[in-house]
């Protein structure tokens, strides 16, 4: 399908910012259709940036993903197709949609000839209902965003007549390429040089504006009752060591990175009580990634407190932040989060430097930690904790997630470190 096959659409963010484009996918609600607390809509979310260079579907089914719009800084997305193979999904049954993502960004959608049983990008965000937007300025927007931190925004779809006029418009020799310029406009549509092309209407531009400030943001938001399973499964089960797992959304390739060593995995939901944990006796407690703020999981909290010092825990993203308030830490929100596969962690252990992948919003504040944990892993960029140990607690933590394997092994070790302090535990 050539670029002219896809409706021209806009992202426009919470401060009025407009990015002009074209959408593919499902196709994304007009402007008219938005009303001030209707709730989350598909193509509507937190928009953040991703600097992964390739696993978009990784991405887009990512539990961690969930009520977010996802920009790939990567300027060329699609170019493998999709299989279900790669979903990153966990043993979840009451989470139907096959992408938790609200919606993605790109600049260049590739949609030639894939390899035989994949399917396009185009179609994979269709069949889940999902809208995305490509042929717009990601650098720009990235930039917007680093600077000025994460914001609400949604993708709705050009009026008609707009439509009609650039059909009209795109039979001149060279007008197609400059209607495929998506530089970002303020409030009232207009870009640099003074043109007024790609402007939404300004009572469509305050709907959209009205809607987005009702739209809830990150903090204080539970999203992992959205996600998770709500039963207890169990995979390998004649494994071993037992793990039981607090499952808040947890990545597939935690579970697969556990069964390849051996592990007996006893995934629970995780509002599973501290009772009941003591009750299927694990050898050790590992607690998922998951979306939203960690602030508000107080259920989640209290089981793990009752539970420190009395078996070895272990937490990955969320469960990193979920183990440390439960030994007395506090949580921050940050600017615009650490999302990608490329993120370097220094081991505080050894002074190596590895690549990882991340996915998170919120992390520890260090001057918060209690003195009976010290820090294990930082953000060589930004100095942020990226883990900690606390011997006496018998808790191991990682922001980072190892089972990303981004390197495409640079931390999977840790996995083995991990079962290592249960045999000696």
């Amino acid at each position: 399908m050539s670029i002219r096959g896809f409706p021209r659409a806009f992202l426009v963010l919470a401060d009025g910012t407009v990015f002009a484009g074209r959408s593919f996918g499902a196709d994304p609600p007009a402007a008219q259709e938005l009303q001030p607390g209707s709730g989350d809509l598909p193509g509507a979310g937190e928009v953040v940036f991703n600097t992964a260079m390739s696993g978009y579907h990784e991405v887009l089914t990512d539990p961690s993903c969930v009520g977010q719009l996802v920009a790939m800084t990567y300027p060329h997305v699609g170019n493998y197709g999709d299989s279900d193979e790669w979903s990153e999904l966990g043993p979840e049954e009451r989470f139907q949609r096959p992408v938790t993502a609200s919606g993605l960004i790109v600049r260049n959608l590739y949609a030639g000839a894939l390899p035989g049983g994949r399917r396009s990008l185009h179609e994979f965000l269709r069949g889940a209902g999902v809208p995305g937007i490509f042929d717009i300025d990601t650098r720009g927007l990235t930039l917007k965003l680093r600077d000025e931190g994460n914001q609400s925004g949604v993708i709705v779809a050009a009026p008609a007549d707009l439509h009609a006029r650039h059909s009209t418009a795109s039979e001149s020799p060279g007008t197609e390429k400059d209607a495929a310029t998506s530089s970002p406009s303020s409030a009232g549509g207009t870009e640099s040089g003074g043109a007024r092309r790609h402007a939404l209407a300004l009572p469509d531009l305050e709907r959209i504006q009205a809607f987005l400030a009702e739209q809830p943001g990150m903090s204080g938001r539970n999203l992992v009752k959205e996600v998770g399973a709500a039963r207890t499964v169990t995979v390998n089960a004649e494994g071993s060591p037992h793990i039981a797992l607090f499952d808040c959304g947890t990545k597939a390739n935690i579970i697969r990175e556990l069964q390849a060593r051996g592990c007996k995995v006893t995934v629970l939901p995780s509002l599973t009580t501290e009772e009941e944990v003591r009750e299927l006796a694990p050898d050790a407690l590992f607690v998922s990634n998951g979306p939203g703020d960690p602030d508000v999981l107080e259920e989640q909290v209290s089981a793990l407190k009752g539970l420190v010092g009395t078996l070895p825990l272990y937490g990955i993203c969320m469960g990193h932040q979920l183990l440390c308030k439960a030994a007395g830490a506090r949580s921050v929100k940050m600017k615009f989060g650490h999302h990608g596969v490329n993120h370097p962690v220094r081991d505080e252990h050894t002074g190596r430097v590895f690549v990882t992948s991340q996915y998170h919003d919120f992390a520890v504040d260090e001057e918060s930690l209690p003195s009976s944990m010290r820090v294990r892993f930082r953000n060589a960029n930004d100095g942020t904790i990226e883990g900690v140990e606390a011997p006496d607690l018998r808790i191991r933590t990682t922001q980072f997630h190892p089972e990303g394997a981004p390197g495409p092994r640079d931390s999977c070790w840790v996995f083995d470190e991990f079962l290592e302090s249960i045999e000696e535990s």
